[in-house]
C-alpha cells in the first residue's frame, strides 16, 4: 500500500458556542471550514484542481451546517469546481473518521491528495434547536430519534447522565474528576503562553479582512480545585428527568440495564467538554504525489480502527479501541509518545489513564476539551494536528488520538511523525 503522508494540519480558534457571547457566533458554518481549507490552500500553494476530494465531519448537519459542507465550504474558499466533497456523522468521532478515510482512500491508491476535517457550530446548534422547539416543531426524540424499539433494546441516556454513571460503577470520586479538570486548565494555559498552538492554528477573518478571533476563547487558567469543589453538578436534573412525554427518566433508561448503580451527579461544567465553535482540517497526500510537487510531509498514518461498546453507557470505547488500533499497528503502549483522549467528560479520560495504566505526562499534554472546548465534528481533526504538533515539539515518534462518541462507539488512529 502506499503510504498516507500528513502534509499539513490546521484549525481555527476555539470560541465560546453561544450566540451573542462567541466571537465566531455570528459567522455561517461554512465560513469557518472555508477559513481552514483557505490556509491549506495558500500555506501548501495547492493546486486545488487536483484535489481528490474534500471528506469533512459534521455531526449536527441542520439548518446552517445542513447541506454538503465539504463541498460547500470548498467552493466558498475558492477551490476548483473540479474539487470534490462530501459530508459525514459519526457524532463526536466524525472528524477521526473524516481523516481516517482519507488516509483509506491515498492507501489504496485510488486517490492521491485529500483534505480530511470537521466543522462545528454549537452555537449555531443550540440556537437552532431551541428555535424548533419554540416553534412547536415535534423533535426527533434524542440519539435514538424517537424509534421506540431501539430504546427497548438498547436504552440510550443522557450523556451527561452516563458520565456521572460510569464514575459511579468504576469508583472514580467527584475530587478525583475536578482534580482533572485544574489540570487540564493548567496544561492548556502553559500551551497557549509558550504558543505551542500558534504553528497549527490559524485566525479567522471577516470579508473586510479584519481579525475576528486569532485565539482560544472558551480558556478559565484560574480555575482551582477550591472553585470547581462548589459548583452544582449539572446533570442531576436530566437524570430525573422523563426521556420523552410518559418515557422513563434519563437516569431510569441506565437503571434499566444497570439496576444495582447509584448515580450520583459529579460533572460539571469544569469536568465536561466545553460547548465552542471551531474547525480544522488535515492534508493527506501519497508519497508520489508529495515527491512530484515538492511537498514535505510533517507525519503519516500508521493505522486506523473503529469499536463498538455499550451504548448504553455510551462513553467506554476508547479503550477497546486504543487496543484495536494499537495491535493493527504492531506497537505497545509504551512506545506511544503522545496520547490525545477527547476529554468528553472528566470521566472519559480518567478512566483510560487508569484502564491503560499510562503516564500522565503523556496524556493529554496541552490541555483538552475541558480547557480548549468541544466541537463535535471538528475535534478529531483537531486533535490530531495538536498530537501532531507535540511530536513535532518534543521529538517523539508516534501518537494515538481516540475518543467516545454517541451510540458507544469510538474511532482511533495512530500517527508517526516524519
Amino acid at each position: 500500500m502506499s503510504e498516507a503522508y500528513i502534509i499539513d494540519a490546521v484549525r481555527t480558534p476555539r470560541s465560546i458556542g453561544k450566540v451573542g457571547k462567541g466571537a465566531l457566533s455570528h459567522m455561517h458554518p461554512q465560513h469557518l471550514a472555508a477559513t481552514v481549507l483557505k490556509a491549506l490552500k495558500d500555506r501548501n500553494n495547492l493546486d486545488t484542481s487536483q484535489v481528490d476530494d474534500i471528506i469533512w465531519g459534521c455531526s449536527a448537519q441542520a439548518g446552517l451546517q445542513g447541506g454538503d459542507m465539504g463541498r460547500m465550504a470548498a467552493l466558498d474558499a475558492g477551490f476548483d469546481i473540479k474539487a470534490s466533497g462530501v459530508t459525514l456523522d459519526r457524532f463526536c468521532g466524525s472528524g477521526i473518521t473524516a481523516v481516517s478515510l482519507a488516509a483509506a482512500q491515498v492507501m489504496s491508491g485510488m486517490e492521491d491528495l485529500v483534505i480530511a476535517g470537521g466543522t462545528e457550530m454549537m452555537s449555531h446548534v443550540m440556537d437552532y434547536g431551541a428555535k424548533v422547539r419554540a416553534a412547536g416543531v415535534a423533535a426527533a426524540g434524542g440519539l435514538g430519534t424517537g424509534n421506540a424499539r431501539l430504546q427497548a433494546k438498547h436504552p440510550q441516556s443522557n450523556q451527561g447522565v452516563a458520565a456521572d454513571a460510569i464514575a459511579a460503577i468504576e469508583g472514580i470520586s467527584r475530587a478525583d474528576l475536578e482534580a482533572f479538570g485544574v489540570e487540564s486548565q493548567r496544561r492548556a494555559a502553559v500551551a497557549i503562553k509558550e504558543g505551542r498552538f500558534a504553528k497549527s492554528t490559524v485566525p479567522v477573518m471577516d470579508d473586510d479582512g479584519n481579525v475576528v478571533l486569532d485565539h482560544e476563547e472558551y480558556p478559565r487558567p484560574d480555575t482551582t480545585v477550591e472553585t470547581l469543589a462548589g459548583m452544582k453538578p449539572a446533570f442531576e436534573m436530566f437524570r430525573d428527568m422523563p426521556s420523552g412525554p410518559g418515557a422513563k427518566t434519563y437516569g431510569e433508561l441506565i437503571q434499566q440495564k444497570y439496576p444495582d448503580v447509584e448515580i450520583k451527579g459529579v460533572h460539571h461544567v469544569g469536568t465536561s467538554s466545553g460547548v465552542v465553535d471551531g474547525a480544522a482540517a488535515v492534508l493527506i497526500a501519497s508519497k508520489d504525489y508529495a515527491d512530484a510537487h515538492g511537498l514535505k510531509p510533517r507525519g503519516r498514518i500508521v493505522a486506523t480502527a473503529n469499536i463498538g461498546d455499550d451504548p448504553t453507557l455510551m462513553l467506554n470505547a476508547p479503550v477497546p479501541a486504543a487496543k484495536k488500533v494499537l495491535a493493527k499497528a504492531g506497537l505497545t503502549k509504551d512506545q506511544i509518545d503522545v496520547w490525545e483522549i477527547n476529554e468528553a467528560f472528566a470521566v472519559v479520560a480518567e478512566k483510560f489513564i487508569r484502564d491503560l495504566d499510562l503516564d500522565r505526562a503523556k496524556v493529554n499534554p496541552n490541555g483538552g476539551s475541558i480547557a480548549l472546548g468541544h466541537p463535535i465534528g471538528a475535534t478529531g481533526a483537531i486533535l490530531i494536528g495538536t498530537a501532531l504538533d507535540e511530536l513535532e515539539r518534543t521529538g517523539g515518534r508516534y501518537g494515538l488520538i481516540t475518543m467516545c462518541a454517541a451510540g458507544g462507539m469510538a474511532p482511533a488512529i495512530i500517527i508517526e511523525r516524519i
